[in-house]
Order: structure tokens, then sequence, then C-alpha cells
């Protein structure tokens, strides 16, 4: 099942506001930045929504290009860096991690501030994993 980005941030908007969050303006249209920028308890999220598209190729395209796009947010003093999918990439994760093994462990060492939600769409929530607190 695809569901786009927008609908995705839309609906993690919605489940930051109901769990207190302030979060930032919606981007308009052609602008620049990261997608998301919540606040709870003085503790501030940068968030990159990723939504979740049939082609397993064009999942991993997306994949990678939010990466980047998240830890480019350090230089601007971020200190939570978020990458939020959908509750689908969760069957995947595992298997992608396994794929990059060690690779994928010296990130989450290197990035201590990389964490990916997975927003359930359905019941409103997310889970919040650190980057090497997926299961292989």
């Amino acid at each position: 099942m695809a569901v786009t980005n927008k609908k995705t941030e839309k609906i993690l908007r919605r489940i930051l506001k109901k769990d207190g969050f302030q979060t930032s303006q919606i981007r308009k249209r052609g602008e620049n930045g990261v997608d998301i920028i919540a606040e709870k308890n003085l503790t501030i999220y940068h968030i990159e929504v990723i939504g979740y598209k049939k082609s397993g190729s064009a999942r991993a395209r997306d994949f990678f290009e939010v990466f980047f796009r998240i830890i480019s947010r350090i230089k601007d003093g971020a200190k939570i860096c978020v990458i939020a999918l959908t509750d689908p990439w969760r069957k995947g994760l595992p298997a992608r991690a396994r794929q990059y093994g060690e690779a994928w462990e010296r990130i989450g060492k290197a990035f201590p501030e990389l964490h990916i939600w997975l927003i359930d769409m359905n019941d409103g929530t997310y889970k919040d994993l650190d980057w090497n607190g997926i299961d292989f």
C-alpha cells in the first residue's frame, strides 16, 4: 500500500499535536528545510518524513536521500534527528540493517542523535527506535 510523504507528514503532525508537541509551520511548495521541527519539554526534534512507495528500489532511494537530509541537520544544531517512516517500513528495516551489517552499526555509533520513528497510520501512534535498536 503506497502512502505519500505529504499524507504521512499530515498524520504525524496530528499525532505530535495530540502528544503535546509544538511543531513548525508546514513548508510551502518548493521551500527547503527540514520537514518538521517539533518541541516538547524543551527538547527539539528535527524530523524528515518518508511515505511508503510500492517499488522497493524507490523506497531504497527515498531512504538513502532522507538519511543524508537528516544528518545534514546536525550542522544546524540538531540534537535529535528523526527519520519518520510509515509502519509498513517495519517489516523491511531488520533486513535493511542486516544487509549493511557492521556499516549500519557504525552509522548508529557515528550519529547517536539518529532515531527512526515508525508511524502507525491507523491508530495514530509512533514508536521511537534508536538506529541500532532495530532487531537484526
